[in-house]
């Protein structure tokens, strides 16, 4: 990664890791339609290095750790959602089918 660094550069940190990323992005965005300054030449996340411009775009889609705590939450919900919904909608209709039985029966 050091040798990406030679020339003029400038440095950002951020605790969430897309975040320089989609700044950069945003910035050329609204400097016009063809803008490629500032320049992206690499970066270190998570132990991970990314070097190129060609990775702009997969870093500023990174999700941030809260982002990814909830959609694992939400995916371990779901499937416990399924049964209790599931349980309750059957066991309707197990007493509509008891009831209708005993007011036959009586």
């Amino acid at each position: 990664m050091i040798p990406t660094l030679k020339g003029s550069s400038a440095i950002m940190a951020s605790e969430s890791s897309s975040l320089p990323a989609k700044l950069i992005k945003d910035f050329r965005r609204e400097s016009g339609k063809n803008a490629t300054k500032p320049g992206f030449k690499s970066a270190y996340i998570d132990g991970g290095i990314y070097v190129g411009e060609d990775q702009l775009d997969a870093l500023a889609a990174l999700k941030s750790k809260n982002e990814l705590i909830g959609d694992v939450i939400g995916l371990l919900q779901s499937p416990a959602q399924s049964v209790i919904s599931g349980l309750k909608g059957q066991g309707g209709k197990i007493a509509g089918i008891l009831k209708t039985l005993e007011e036959r029966a009586a």
